[in-house]
């Protein structure tokens, strides 16, 4: 992302210009967007003309509209934003207050204004516009007969190809047709890895999956690379990392991301961090659970006490409609940071996202335990009755 110009009040009221370079920054741009900003950008609308001698015609021309967003719509896959608003700046084709829908797209340039802008939009922006947060991760995780093929960025887990093959099992003194349906599978899954993986970004390809599958599918893949002469695989062989999942699944993808080997390896990246930290989350829950909230209420509870150490948010709570609510997740952010607190800021369409998503989206790892907080609750519950 590029960020053309910012200019801010005091009171954090105020417009900044983007351009937008790459899909990954798509995201960020839904995740900047509230229902009540200002949005201009260059648009296509349909405008209806009226020759002289009366005949009626419509052409489509270029303009440029400034909005008031109402909704929001992105399609991840796609990576693709529309945003549908009212006119609210005088223009020649268009009428004050008729709707109108822009599709923002890489590479072009957009102004958004508001009213306020906090610290987790202003991070976010910082974020979006640092070269070093782009996608470095690949992953093809696999079992027989199913693989996909991921990309790992640092704001969502992308599935770029699925491949199935029907297998038959392996049958006394005939394995060909086994044999021969588990080759043509590999080299689906090599043709689908050249045709979506990056090797000029990616620093890592982990292959995971159960068994062997991923040690005899690497095998196959280099022994072909060297009798086609692969130059493309050849020379990013060192990039392959082979690591254990359960499966061939995307929900896999986690328990590799997880693999000491692995989070090693790519300790550089949010992704390997946010999993991390959700991983500490979890064993702390198992061996010290006053030692490990979730809830807003509780984490707010435990952030009065100054207890906490880690902050787990989702990026999903601060894209909630009610501004006071808004308010109270960015207001909680702030103050764990005064508190020499670490903040994580999920992804809500990476795996590790999803999963704290399944926790309220909001969870903490507390400094030192607080156990009379689940005695309060009992207590003026028992008041209450």
């Amino acid at each position: 992302m590029k960020l053309v110009r910012k200019d801010l009040e005091k009171d954090n009221a105020g417009q900044v210009t983007l351009i937008p370079e790459e899909p990954e920054d798509m995201w960020h741009t839904y995740n900047l967007l509230q229902v009540g900003d200002s949005l201009r950008a260059s648009t296509i609308r349909k405008v209806q003309t009226e020759s002289s001698t009366g005949s009626v015609g419509s052409n489509r021309i270029r303009t440029t509209l400034t909005l008031c967003v109402e909704t929001i719509d992105f399609d991840s896959q796609a990576c693709q934003l529309r945003v549908k608003g009212t006119n609210i700046q005088e223009n020649e084709y268009v009428k004050m207050g008729a709707y109108h829908t822009i599709e923002l797209e890489p590479n072009r340039q957009f102004t958004l204004a508001k009213k306020q802008w906090d610290s987790v939009v202003l991070e976010r922006i910082e974020q979006a516009c640092d070269p070093a947060w782009s996608a470095d991760v690949a992953a093809v995780v696999m079992q027989e007969g199913l693989a996909h093929i991921c990309l790992v960025t640092p704001s969502m887990t992308l599935t770029r190809a699925k491949v199935e093959v029907n297998i038959p099992r392996k049958r006394k003194g005939n394995c060909s047709q086994h044999d021969r349906a588990l080759e043509r599978f590999y080299e689906q899954v090599v043709q689908a890895i050249q045709r979506h993986i990056n090797f000029e970004v990616v620093k890592c390809v982990l292959v995971a999956s159960p068994g062997f599958v991923r040690e005899q599918f690497c095998d196959y893949m280099f022994q072909q690379a060297v009798k086609t002469d692969n130059k493309l695989l050849l020379e990013n062989r060192s990039k392959f990392l082979q690591v254990h999942s359960s499966s061939g699944h995307k929900y896999a993808l986690k328990e590799a991301l997880c693999d000491p080997a692995v989070t090693s390896r790519l300790s550089d990246t949010k992704a390997a961090g946010e999993v991390k930290a959700l991983d500490d989350f979890y064993k702390m829950l198992q061996h010290e659970p006053d030692r490990a909230f979730y809830g807003l209420k509780h984490v707010e509870k435990a952030n009065e006490a100054m207890a906490i150490d880690t902050l787990l948010i989702s990026d999903e709570l601060f894209r909630h409609q009610d501004v006071a609510t808004r308010a109270r997740y960015v207001k909680l952010v702030d103050s764990v940071r005064e508190n020499m607190g670490t903040v994580r800021i999920f992804s809500s369409l990476h795996v590790s996202g999803e999963q704290l998503g399944q926790l309220t989206g909001v969870a903490a790892i507390l400094r030192f335990p607080v156990a009379e907080l689940s005695d309060q609750e009992d207590e003026s519950s028992s008041e209450e009755d």
